[in-house]
């Protein structure tokens, strides 16, 4: 969860520069020039580009300069919008409007770490690579993609850590192989990877061969969310709104609850961003989002209502 309160204002932006093949590097900042607010490694921003086009992005840059905020943007043609917008229609000089930070990618300290970055996945994983290295922590980063070209801040990062960053580029027939590279990590490693969602199957699919709690993943995508547990309709008691709504089986529980007129911060609607997190008082829970941990969502307390759902006929939640 962020630890601090989640912060919602204009930002201008005051660079843009091309990073890498289709990435490109946005800073922004506060017109005044003022301080941003504090964030730590891992931690995201909502960025709102036009009233209907809103996405969330991982901050890059260092988290004691305040002045300013950076995200690399990869875009995507065939997406939803946000990239090509980004690409194409921003500026320096270009109004947006800012939400956050929130961090579910928390980074704890440990005495080494793996970190695993497929394509632009390497974006939260900069800050904490920097933490790392300046608590004078073992580390080491397998960062894969496409082409050597394709892949931001790859050059610099091999330049500045020859012996701990290694390059797999896929033009060039170099593959990482996440079984030998798990094989190795020690007890009081920390694993932290972000990318496309096959390489976080994979990492996922071999957590049995790691530490307990060692592997932390971050989602850019949704999870593919198989049928509900309970398919049927089930009633949501809003404690501290003081009603009972039925959600029916083709609305979220969040549709509902705007409907109703219950203000609830949300973003990304699809179970990536977590800024619908919401406390859950009794009831049990059909997880369905790509935020929460296996620990997390086993814990029963909390839940991302635009996606998720009850696994019974009744659940009380703190909204």
């Amino acid at each position: 969860m962020t630890a601090h309160p989640l912060a919602d204002f204009d930002a201008v932006v005051t660079e843009l520069s091309v990073v890498a093949d289709d990435v490109v590097l946005v800073t922004v900042a506060r017109p005044d020039g003022s301080d941003l607010p504090v964030w730590l490694p891992g931690a995201h921003i909502d960025l709102v580009l036009q009233p209907a086009l809103e996405r969330q992005y991982s901050l890059c840059s260092d988290p004691a300069d305040r002045s300013a905020w950076k995200i690399a943007v990869l875009r995507e043609p065939s997406g939803r919008g946000g990239s090509e917008f980004v690409h194409g229609s921003l500026s320096v000089g270009s109004s947006v409007h800012v939400r956050g930070p929130l961090n579910h990618f928390e980074f704890a300290p440990a005495p080494a770490y793996l970190f695993v970055a497929g394509g632009i996945g390497i974006t939260p994983l900069l800050p904490m690579i920097a933490a790392a290295d300046a608590a004078g922590a073992e580390w080491s980063l397998a960062y894969a993609g496409r082409s050597h070209g394709s892949m931001a801040f790859a050059a610099e990062l091999k330049a500045e850590h020859p012996e701990r960053v290694t390059i797999y580029a896929g033009d060039a027939g170099e593959r990482l192989a996440l079984p030998a590279l798990f094989a190795e990590v020690k007890p009081t490693t920390l694993v932290y990877s972000c990318g496309p969602g096959r390489l976080l199957d994979a990492a996922l699919a071999l957590a049995d061969s790691l530490p307990a709690g060692a592997l932390h993943l971050e989602r850019f995508e949704a999870v593919t969310a198989g049928e509900p547990v309970f398919a049927d309709s089930f009633e949501v008691e809003l404690e501290l709104s003081g009603m009972t709504l039925t959600v029916p089986p083709e609305k979220s529980i969040l549709e509902v609850a705007e409907e109703a007129g219950v203000l609830v911060l949300s973003s990304c609607r699809e179970g990536t961003c977590g800024t619908c997190e919401t406390p859950v008082l009794s009831g049990e829970i059909d997880h369905r989002d790509s935020v929460l941990t296996p620990e997390e969502q086993d814990a029963n307390d909390t839940m991302m209502i635009c996606v998720s759902r009850a696994a019974c006929p009744r659940l009380v939640l703190d909204l």
